[in-house]
């Protein structure tokens, strides 16, 4: 390959990953081509996108980056899929819900996720149960309106109480 042509996908795979917050490492290398198309598929539907790249043109994109991604290095060994999403969990899900009884393919090398790297297979369950944004905004709102809810509650239920021993009283009198 030409200096410039490795130029060029330098820049190309810097411009891919300025676009995405999450970055995961993986090695597809054992897959047979149904099951990397199979793979493609899931990804593609999960809104995932899916990059066979060489090390060392990641490794050199990731250098020129504005963003830190020191951590990731060492897993830059054998062969490497980059699943790249702005969803902190989607990749791992993916992973996970691909992998059939106890394969370990799709295998898990490391993870970006909102500035944190995650290196190693035992990752990937942490990784799984990550909340994404949209998780947490809505675990944040239901909590802002249980408080809220518990007082509505009170009044009803009160009222009905309040209603019961008036009610009680009155037949007493009579």
């Amino acid at each position: 390959m030409k200096k410039e042509d490795k130029g060029l996908l330098i820049e190309k795979i810097k411009e891919v990953l300025s676009h995405y917050s999450v970055i995961y490492l993986a090695d597809t290398n054992m897959l047979n081509a149904e099951r990397t198309s199979d793979l493609r598929r899931a990804a593609f539907k999960a809104g995932i996108k899916m990059m066979v790249v060489k090390n060392t043109l990641l490794h050199k994109a990731m250098e020129q980056s504005d963003v830190d991604y020191s951590g990731l290095y060492p897993a830059l060994s054998g062969s490497t899929t980059l699943l790249l999403s702005d969803t902190g969990n989607a990749p791992a899900k993916l992973i996970k819900g691909f992998r059939q009884k106890k394969e370990t393919i799709p295998a898990f090398k490391a993870a970006y996720v909102e500035e944190t790297v995650f290196l190693g297979e035992e990752n990937l369950e942490a990784l799984v149960a990550l909340k994404s944004k949209n998780e947490l905004i809505a675990d944040v709102v239901a909590l802002l309106q249980s408080p809220a809810k518990n007082v509505i509650s009170a009044l009803q239920s009160g009222g009905n109480t309040l209603h019961g021993v008036l009610e009680t009283l009155s037949k007493k009198e009579n």
